[in-house]
């Protein structure tokens, strides 16, 4: 991404079957394939939360990734927000 390129920030959160399917490593793979910071983390109610930074379009790609999910999920929504960008995030990670 050079630097005339605008960043973007979202933050996703992904329910259905999400959890124990390998969902974290499959976004985690394509947040890096797609050149997108920041981090996904699974949270107590069953959901999954993604904080990416990139350019509209990286996002928009991973937002279709994440619809899809891997094979073993079963996803039944995508929430989307428009968050701040943190600098600190200089690379894609899983938390928690």
């Amino acid at each position: 991404m050079n630097k005339t390129t605008k960043r973007l920030a979202k933050k996703y959160v992904i329910s259905g079957r999400v959890q124990g399917v390998g969902f974290r490593f499959f976004v985690e793979r394509w947040a890096g394939q797609l050149g997108i910071s920041g981090y996904v983390k699974n949270l107590w109610d069953g959901t999954v939360e993604v904080y990416a930074i990139g350019d509209a379009a990286s996002l928009e790609q991973l937002k279709l990734r994440l619809a899809e999910g891997p094979g073993a999920a079963r996803v039944s929504g995508v929430r989307e927000s428009d968050e701040n960008v943190d600098k600190r995030y200089v690379r894609f990670m899983i938390e928690g």
